[in-house]
C-alpha cells in the first residue's frame, strides 16, 4: 500500500461562539472555510485545479451549515468549478474522519490530491427537529437511552471516581499550557487571519483562552448539567440522571462535576489539510511534512458515550504495528475533563506528553473542525521538538472514537 503524505495545513483562529460576543459570529461559516482553503492554497503553493475532492467534517449540517458546506465553500473560495466537495458527519470526530478518509483515498490509489478538514460555527446553531441522539426513534431509545453529552461526561466521572477537583486541575493545566503556547507563538504559522467582507481584519488569534485561570476561579462555577440531569425534560418520562442509573445500576447518583471551565469551549472555526500521494507531491515539487501511518475507529457503550478514545487509540496502534512507547506526543480532544482523565487511566499515558499546548478546555472545540486542528497541532509540535510520531484521538457522539497516527518525514 502506498503512503498518504501531509503536505501542509491551515486553520482559522478559534473565535468565541456566542452571538454578538465573538469576532467572527457575523460571518457565514462558508466564508470562514473559504478563507482557510485559500490560506492553505497560498501557504502550500497548491493549484486548486489539481484537487480531486474537498472532504469536510461538520457536526451540524443544518441552517447555515446545510447543503454540503464543503462544496459551497469551494465555490465561495473561487476555486475551479471542477473541484468537488463532500461533507461528512461523525459528531465531534468529523474533522479527523475527513482527514482519515482522505488518507484512505490516497493510500488505496483512487485519489492523488485531497483537501480535508472541517468547519463549525457554534454561534449559529439551527433546530434539529429531533429528540436527542436517537432522532425520534423510540425503539432505539428504549434500547439505548442516550443522554446529552455533558451528562455522559458526568457519568464517566461518577463511574471512574473522578472528583471535581481532578477535573479542575486538568482544566487549569490546559489553560496554562495554551497560554504558554500562545505567548511563544507556537500557533502562529498554523493560523489564517479571517477577514470581513470589506477586507478589514475580523480575527487573527484564538479568542477563547482565559490565561491566569486558577483552581479558585473554577471553584466558583456552578455545575452546567446538574439541573438538566435532575429535571424531567419535555418529551421524556424520567430524568436523564435516572436513565443513567438505570443503565449503570451500581451508582447511587450522577455526580455533576463539569462546568464551563472544565468542558470544551463553544467556538467558531475552520481547518484544512492537504493530503497527497508521494508521486503527486514529487511531480509538483511539494515537500511533505508527515505521513499518515494509520487510522482507526472504535465503538463503546453509547449512554456513557465518550469512552471510546482509548479503544480507538489501541486499534490504531495495532493497525500500525506500534506500541505506546513508539508515540512521542499524544493529542486527545478535551471535550470534557473526564474524557481525558479516563483516557490517561486506561492507557497510562504520561501527562507530560499529552496535549502539551493545551486543548479544547482552553482553546475551544469547533465541533467539525477540531480533528484536523488537532492533527496540525501535533505535527507542528513534533517539528518544534524535532520528534517523530504522534497519536491523535477523539470521542464522538453515539459512543464512538476516532484515532490517527502521523509520522514526520
Amino acid at each position: 500500500m502506498r503512503e498518504a503524505w501531509i503536505i501542509d495545513a491551515a486553520r482559522s483562529p478559534r473565535g468565541r461562539g456566542k452571538p454578538g460576543k465573538g469576532a467572527m459570529t457575523h460571518l457565514h461559516p462558508q466564508r470562514c472555510l473559504a478563507q482557510v482553503l485559500n490560506g492553505l492554497k497560498d501557504k502550500s503553493g497548491l493549484d486548486p485545479a489539481d484537487v480531486e475532492d474537498v472532504v469536510m467534517g461538520c457536526g451540524s449540517g443544518n441552517g447555515d451549515h446545510a447543503h454540503d458546506i464543503a462544496r459551497m465553500s469551494v465555490l465561495d473560495a473561487g476555486w475551479p468549478m471542477s473541484v468537488s466537495g463532500v461533507t461528512l458527519h461523525r459528531f465531534c470526530g468529523s474533522g479527523q474522519q475527513s482527514v482519515n478518509f482522505a488518507a484512505m483515498g490516497v493510500m488505496s490509489g483512487q485519489q492523488e490530491c485531497v483537501v480535508a478538514g472541517g468547519v463549525e460555527f457554534m454561534s449559529r446553531p439551527a433546530p434539529l427537529h429531533a429528540k436527542g441522539f436517537t432522532a425520534n426513534n423510540e425503539h432505539l431509545f428504549a434500547r439505548y437511552p442516550m443522554v446529552p453529552q455533558g451528562i455522559s461526561a458526568d457519568l464517566i466521572a461518577t463511574v471512574e471516581g473522578f472528583s471535581r477537583e481532578d477535573c479542575d486541575r486538568l482544566a487549569v493545566s490546559s489553560q496554562q499550557r495554551a497560554a504558554e503556547a500562545i505567548a511563544e507563538g507556537r500557533f502562529k504559522d498554523a493560523l489564517v487571519p479571517i477577514h470581513n467582507d470589506d477586507g478589514t481584519l475580523a480575527l487573527d488569534r484564538d479568542e477563547h483562552p482565559r490565561p491566569g485561570t486558577t483552581i479558585e476561579d473554577l471553584s466558583g462555577l456552578q455545575p452546567s448539567f446538574e439541573q438538566m440531569g435532575q429535571t424531567i425534560q419535555e418529551g421524556y418520562d424520567e430524568t436523564f440522571d435516572d436513565m443513567c442509573k438505570r443503565v449503570y445500576p451500581d451508582i447511587d447518583k450522577v455526580n455533576h462535576v463539569h462546568h464551563a471551565g472544565n468542558s470544551s469551549g463553544v467556538v467558531d472555526g475552520a481547518s484544512a489539510m492537504l493530503v497527497t500521494s508521494p508521486e503527486f507531491a514529487q511531480s509538483r515539487g511539494f515537500k511533505p511534512r508527515a505521513r499518515i501511518v494509520a487510522a482507526a475507529t472504535a465503538g463503546t457503550e453509547p449512554v456513557i458515550m465518550l469512552t471510546a478514545p482509548a479503544p480507538a487509540a489501541k486499534n490504531v496502534l495495532k493497525k500500525a504495528g506500534m506500541s505506546k512507547s513508539d508515540i512521542d506526543l499524544w493529542e486527545v480532544n478535551e471535550a470534557f475533563a473526564s474524557v481525558v482523565l479516563k483516557f490517561v487511566r486506561e492507557l497510562d499515558v504520561d501527562h507530560d506528553v499529552l496535549n502539551v499546548n493545551g486543548g479544547a478546555m482552553a482553546l475551544g472545540h469547533p465541533i467539525g473542525a477540531t480533528g484536523a486542528m488537532l492533527i496540525q497541532t501535533a505535527l507542528d509540535e513534533l517539528e518544534r521538538r524535532d520528534q517523530s510520531t504522534a497519536l491523535i484521538a477523539m470521542c464522538t457522539g453515539g459512543g464512538m472514537g476516532t484515532a490517527s497516527i502521523i509520522e514526520r518525514i
